[in-house]
This record gives C-alpha cells, structure tokens and sequence, in this order.
C-alpha cells in the first residue's frame, strides 16, 4: 500500500533547534487558548486568588511536557529559577509564580470539563473541511500510563465456601438464574459483555468509562506479561494523514476490546466518506466489534485470536478442511 506521508510546518529536530521562544509560539499558536481559558478562569470572588495568570498557566502546563518537566514541583521550581522560561510562558515580570496547590484546581477543572476534546474535535473537523483528511483506513489500538499515585496495598480475599457437588434443584437453578440475570443488568455498562455496547449511544459510552487508576497488564513483544498500576490510552489515528480522529482514557484494567465500539462510534459520527477499513490486532477479535463495523457499512481488518475460537471440526490449524 502506497504510503502519503503528511507534510509538516516544522520537524521535530527543526523544533528543538529553535530559540525557545520561537518554538514556544510555534506550538501554542496551534491550540485555541481562547476555548479553554473561559473554563478554568475564575468566576466569583470566593475560592481561588485572583491574582493568577491562568493564561498563562495554561501555557505552561503545556510547555511542560515540550520540555520534559516530570511534575508539577519541577514546573514551580523551574519558573522560580529561569527568569526567562517564565516570561516565555506568557508570565509578566510582576507575576507570583502559582502554587502547586493552583495548579491542581487548575488540572482538575480540565479533567472534570471536556474542553480539551472539544478543542482535538475542532481541529479535526476543520482538517476534514480542509481535506487534510482523505484516508480510507483506520488504525486502533491502545497504549498505558502509569499513575504518579501509589499502588495502594493487596487486598487479601476470604476464600469462599466451595461449591456444593451436584446439579442444583430445578427450583433453586431457576432461582439462581434469575438472580445472575439481574446482577449483570446492574452492571456499568463497561463491565457487561461487550455487544451490550452495540445500541448504547456514544455520549452515555463516553460518560460511564471508569477513569480510575488501576492495575493493567498486557504481553511486550517477548511474549511476558508487564504490569502497571495507572491508566490506558485507546486511540483510532488515520493511516495516512495521523490525525487522531478519536481517543479517550480509561483505568489500566479495562480490556481493549472494550474500548473499541465507543471508538468505533466516534469515527463514525464523522462521517468521513473515504473510510473503508477498521485495522486493528488480535485484542479485539470479538463478534461484536465486527458487527458494529458491518453497521457502519465498512470492512474489518483484525488479527486472529485462537484464543476466542472454539475447536474447528473438520479444519486443520490453517482452516485447510480434512478428510478422514
């Protein structure tokens, strides 16, 4: 398949090579800064001080990955040294560096509001208006993070009583069912089987994925399990133009094939005219991700998991069929 690579104002190497200013501005001028200050600017005179640059923390919260700032502390830290680097992230000379304690309110109003999708969803809409975005094919797939907080301790589980040898009764059987019938139904919808997601709309999808740090594992390419205590990032990128077309977070533990519909959802809200494919590896070899492509009238390009077939009677391992 023919490869279009999108051309680009500045390369990486050509943004690291530039006056921090000049990269700075480079990067900044791209995001609507103009969306997102109205949701993290103060609105009354009680709570936080007033005296706080939020445009300018804003700024600074991003520059902080640029630059590589692990935390928060070393963000303060590096403000109150370099002079400079606080006036390049839009701070006056007259500006108290904020608090750490002002920088949480301020990573907290951008958690609980959704103004960053809304700004990623911007900039996708208008490359589409733009033509930027012309692929037939979509990649998903799944990435982890790790939580800065502290795993907190095992929790030992009570052993619980064995089962009891035996069929049950056809009156205790019946009641039993009916009693896990009513336990799945109040289940959040992302602890159900996954072809409960199929009818479900993708706002309610979006508003129920569990966001808490948990413990995730997954297999590296030596075929060994890696654990992690924090979070997975699911995104469905464009194979040509890569632009992230949808994405969100969710806790470590969830399975991606979990993920995959509310993604599915997305894209196709979309409606992107050139889409024909939906690629994606063998985690997410499930029924009902093939069904919810066949609705969104394209074609599914998924790895086999041997792992979610049942035996093939009269089939070898390469689906050659047998003759006895």
């Amino acid at each position: 398949m023919t490869i279009i690579r999108q051309e680009s104002l500045f390369g990486i190497q050509e943004l690291y090579e530039m006056e921090p200013t000049h990269r700075y501005e480079s990067i900044i001028s791209a995001i609507d800064l103009d969306t997102i200050y109205p949701e993290v600017n103060k609105k009354s005179r009680f709570g936080a001080p007033v005296d706080l640059n939020y445009a300018a923390m804003i700024i600074s919260v991003f520059i902080r990955y640029v630059e590589r700032i692990p935390t928060i502390k070393d963000l303060i830290k590096r403000l109150n040294d370099d002079f400079v680097f606080k006036l390049n992230c839009g701070f006056l000379v007259s500006d108290k560096t904020p608090s750490e304690a002002a920088y949480s309110r301020l990573l907290t109003k951008l958690s609980e509001s959704n103004v960053l999708e809304k700004v990623q969803e911007k900039v996708v809409l208008q490359a589409i208006a733009e033509d930027f975005v012309m692929d037939d094919t979509v990649a998903i797939d799944a990435t982890h993070f790790e939580a800065r907080d502290q795993a907190p301790p095992k929790e030992e589980k009570s052993k619980a009583e064995p089962n009891k040898r035996g069929r049950k009764p056809k009156d205790e059987r019946e009641q039993w069912l009916i009693e896990q019938a009513e336990k799945e139904a109040n289940l959040p919808i992302f602890e159900k089987k996954i072809e409960a997601q199929l009818d479900v709309p993708l706002d309610e999808l979006r508003a129920d994925v569990p966001q808490d740090p948990k413990w995730g594992v997954k297999k590296n390419s030596e075929g060994k399990n890696v654990f992690w205590y924090g979070y997975k990032g699911h995104l469905a990128v464009g194979t040509s133009s890569q632009y992230i077309l949808q994405s969100f977070f969710s806790s470590g533990s969830l399975n991606d094939g979990k993920a995959a519909i509310p993604l599915l959802k997305g894209v196709d809200a979309l409606a992107l005219p050139s889409l024909r494919y939906q690629t994606m590896d063998a985690g997410y070899d499930y029924d009902p991700i093939y069904e919810q492509v066949y609705r969104m009238g394209q074609q599914s390009v998924i790895a086999y998991n041997k792992k979610n077939e049942s035996e093939s009677i009269g089939f070898d391992k390469h689906f050659a069929p047998t003759c006895f």
